[in-house]
């Protein structure tokens, strides 16, 4: 965020990269690489960057109390060895969503589920990976649900009723997993619909999973993650087109889906 703001208040001052390299002292690859966040931000090479953009002295001593915490690596270091890279680079973008939407065709979304039938998934689909590496993978799944949860992202989540009936792991397993959704369902920060298994086609139907990630901050674009190629690959946009064509996917399907209260229904049926 804050090197997104580097970066506006540099467009807004009129200097083009190449200026704002001249006033630093370095190669406007350097300007670039801090506006794109790829490098820690240096209090001096900050301090330089506001002055030549004009920035107010509050906004500037704002600017420069931040800096520690955003220095600081993220909470997910500790799981980096066995994230794939897509989420190394959204992981930021997560963190500060406000609102996370999701549309899973046939498992239960990602950040809904319990870890063992997270664990449960991994083994299936990602044979690759050692068994202690599922392990720690969903312990970061957990670790990311509950940081969700603390930081009050709604999560707004559509799938297919065919979820409920694929079998992922012994019956304890789906049972459990049942049972959380149900209490998902009811939470405040929550909304779940269900694509019922006898409904008409729908604008997802035949699309693999996809994430999109809002973060309410105008200078931070939106997100969009498409999954389903091959294990721990995904597709990552935020080009405000292509994020509004699938945004309007995401909401075009869940027009059709059931209303949450009878997406409740479906939930409780034995």
């Amino acid at each position: 965020m804050l090197a997104t703001r580097l970066k506006v208040l540099r467009e807004a001052a009129g200097l083009s990269l190449k200026q704002a390299a001249c006033a630093l002292g370095a190669h406007p690859a350097t300007v670039r690489r801090i506006e794109q966040a790829q490098t820690s931000l240096d209090a001096g090479q900050v301090s330089v960057l506001l002055r030549a953009y004009g920035a107010a002295a509050a906004e500037t001593e704002d600017f420069l109390g931040k800096l520690a915490s955003a220095n600081a690596p993220g909470w997910w270091h500790p799981w980096r060895s066995v994230m794939d890279p897509w989420q190394l680079d959204l992981m930021s973008v997560e963190s500060a969503a406000g609102i996370v939407r999701t549309w899973e065709p046939a498992l239960v979304p990602a950040l809904l589920r319990t870890p063992a039938y997270a664990r449960a998934v991994d083994d299936v689909l990602r044979p690759d990976l050692s068994p202690a590496a599922r392990d720690r993978r969903t312990e970061l799944l957990m670790e990311r649900q509950e940081r969700l949860r603390t930081q009050r992202t709604r999560i707004w989540a559509v799938m297919s009723a065919a979820a409920l009936y694929t079998r992922v792991g012994p019956p304890d397993v789906m049972a459990g997993q049942v049972e959380a959704l149900r209490a998902a369902a009811e939470r405040p920060d929550v909304t779940l619909q269900v694509h019922p298994l006898d409904g008409p086609p729908h604008a997802l139907t035949g699309k693999p999973t996809l994430t999109l990630f809002r973060v309410e901050v105008p200078e931070i674009s939106d997100h969009v993650v498409r999954e389903g190629g091959l294990a721990g690959t995904a597709d990552v946009w935020d080009a405000p087109d292509t994020v509004t064509a699938y945004r309007l996917l995401l909401d075009y399907s869940c027009a059709t889906a059931l209303h949450p209260d009878k997406s409740k229904e479906v939930l409780a049926l034995p």
